[in-house]
């Protein structure tokens, strides 16, 4: 085994290094760090977890499961489920009771496992996974209300399903005895109140702290840290296991108030929901005994397809009878329930007190049947959920729409050149005088700022592939880019030049990178124009006195923005170019303004 210090390098680095393969082979990460954690623990010996940490290994899991649920929650804007509300709560209540009986029954029946484990497993398999269900909405964009039910669930199901856990797991160590429905009820209100009732008065604390200018800007991100560790603990030391509760209710609140921006704090909680979630995956691989995983053999895999072909499906079909629900969305929210970091926290403490008493022995086999149940829905989930979107016309397979930030006239015209070619474009401006414009021109433009996260909210990005900042203000650009990075990722957000060039600024720049949005106006003034070249044309009239400059590659149709690192397609593609002398350009030019 490594040494303490060598270990926990080892942990950082091989979650690293999976979420980075994860990326470059477009996989969930997940599906590369529990392999990970199991090479790198019972299969190598090199690291350790119990001996590591000892006994606050457990306590470093469940607040690390806290911070990654407080995350989730900022992500959460009842905006998203308008419409649908009433489907969310069905599903966290009507769908939480569904799933614990069914699931408990094939855990009984499939697994072997007894009555009271079986309750217990079910009861946890409840929860879905926030920490995969989001990646996997980013990486489908599906359409419809379907993808703010599901973000909205896998979320709010967590601390219900704890919970629920949590009351079969106090029935089971006390033998069975003094089960009464006064003492649960009295148990599960107490939580409740004192869960949501904290979490209420800590986002109110946090938002009045932030708005009356108590704490420095740059005490943000660790007063919030503090504030959620502090509210944790607090609530879970007063009614057990109400720190989830609270701390989900706490970043619900905060996402929702629109006193003091946090919009600040979410970036930072991104990133540091991306290292825990690498971390825990690592340590809690790294824990599993490789003869309990043998043990559950194809009893694992026939667990899983009953979850993914009955379990979710029934579910989903009662919690959303009755509703104005799309059938198209109903089937695919029946397609999306993987389970992640949660279910593997929960189970392993819930596996490690159980085994400790001694009264439950194959308790042990809850941790390897967890980890092949995640496994397998991230699997099945994670393969099928795109092409199912697709086809149920909920999702595009890669997006050629294109998200112009501005409506100026130059962004109008490429716009419409574009819109032209049937390429999707969407306008968002802060000024109505643009959009009214945009409008009249047959394009689709939004009044909004892409600063404003509700503006932003407004905009529907289905088909939408890239997103493309072109007002004349340069620090909105720069502004724009790192907001819509988050959306689109690094290499799908574009901006024009700015006059002067940060370092390390987001967004590719537009057009060779030298052309600013005020001269691409220029330009149009003085009679400049848009046409359409073969790569050839486009190449004899760049060895002209005044070259065109490139504006977008149109390939298979779609249009692929010209960047200053964007190499040229390979094979036959024609050119959207910004020309001087357009009419002498012969039948070959297209203008088209």
């Amino acid at each position: 085994m490594l040494s303490p210090l060598s270990s926990l390098a080892a942990v950082i680095l091989l979650g690293g290094a999976a979420q980075w393969i994860a990326w470059r082979l477009r996989l969930p990460s997940i599906l590369l760090l529990l392999p990970m954690g199991v090479l790198a623990g019972p299969v190598s010996g090199l690291i350790d977890p119990d001996a590591l940490f000892g006994p606050i290994l457990l306590p470093i899991v469940a607040l690390s499961v806290a911070m990654i649920l407080f995350e989730g929650g900022l992500t959460l804007n009842f905006r998203d489920i308008r419409d649908s509300h009433r489907v969310v709560w069905n599903l966290v209540s009507i769908g939480v009771l569904i799933t614990w009986v069914l699931a408990g029954l094939a855990a009984h029946f499939i697994l072997g496992l007894s009555p009271a484990l079986a309750a217990l497993f079910g009861a946890i398999l409840t929860v879905t996974g926030p920490t995969v269900v989001g990646p996997l909405l980013q990486q489908v964009r599906p359409t419809g209300p379907a993808a703010g039910i599901l973000r909205w669930e896998g979320i709010v199901v967590d601390p219900i399903g704890a919970l629920l856990a949590v009351l079969v797991f106090e029935v089971l160590i006390s033998g069975g005895a003094g089960f009464a429905v006064a003492p649960i009820s009295l148990s599960l209100g107490k939580t409740v109140l004192i869960g949501g009732g904290l979490g209420l008065f800590a986002a109110w604390f946090l938002q009045t702290a932030i708005a009356r200018y108590w704490i420095p800007d740059h005490l943000h991100n660790a007063a919030t840290l503090l504030l959620v560790a502090g509210v944790f603990a607090a609530s879970n030391a007063a009614a057990h296991e109400a720190g989830l509760l609270a701390v989900t209710v706490m970043g619900i609140a905060l996402a929702n108030q629109r006193r003091a921006n946090v919009h600040h704090i979410l970036e930072f909680k991104e990133n540091l929901r991306v290292f825990l979630i690498s971390a825990l995956f690592i340590l809690l691989a790294a824990r599993i005994n490789l003869a309990d995983l043998r043990d559950v053999g194809w009893r694992g895999a026939a667990f899983v397809l009953v979850l993914v072909l009955i379990v979710r499906p029934l579910a989903c079909l009662a919690s959303a009878a009755g509703s104005r629900l799309a059938l198209r969305d109903r089937l695919f929210l029946a397609c999306v329930a993987p389970r992640g970091i949660v279910a593997a926290a929960v189970t392993s403490v819930f596996a490690f007190e159980l085994t400790r008493s001694g009264a439950f022995p194959e308790a042990r086999l809850l941790v390897p049947m967890m980890f092949s149940v995640i496994v397998g829905t991230v699997l099945i989930y994670g393969l099928t959920a795109g092409p199912i979107a697709r086809r149920l016309g909920l999702a595009e397979a890669s997006p050629a729409g294109l998200l112009f930030i501005g409506a100026q006239r130059a962004v109008r015209e490429i716009a419409g050149a574009l819109a032209a070619r049937r390429i999707p474009v969407i306008l968002l401006d802060s000024n109505r005088v643009n959009v009214s414009l945009s409008h009249a021109m047959g394009l689709s433009a939004i009044t909004g700022s892409v600063l404003d996260d509700t503006s932003l909210a407004e905009v529907n990005l289905a088909g939408i592939g890239r997103a493309l900042s072109m007002t004349q203000n340069d620090e909105v650009n720069l502004l724009a880019a790192t907001r819509l990075a988050a959306v689109f990722g690094r290499a799908g957000v574009y901006r024009t030049a700015a006059r002067s060039e940060p370092a390390g600024a987001l967004g590719r720049p537009l057009f060779s990178g030298k052309l600013t949005a005020s001269e691409i106006e220029h330009r149009l003034e003085v009679g400049w124009r848009i046409v359409e070249w073969s790569a050839a044309q486009f190449a004899d009239h760049s060895r002209g006195p005044n070259p065109p400059t490139r504006l977008f590659y149109l390939v298979g149709g779609r249009a692929i923005p010209s960047a200053a690192d964007e190499p040229a397609p390979r094979g036959e593609y024609r050119v959207l170019a910004l020309a001087a002398d357009a009419a002498g350009a012969g039948d070959s030019a297209q203008p088209t303004a």
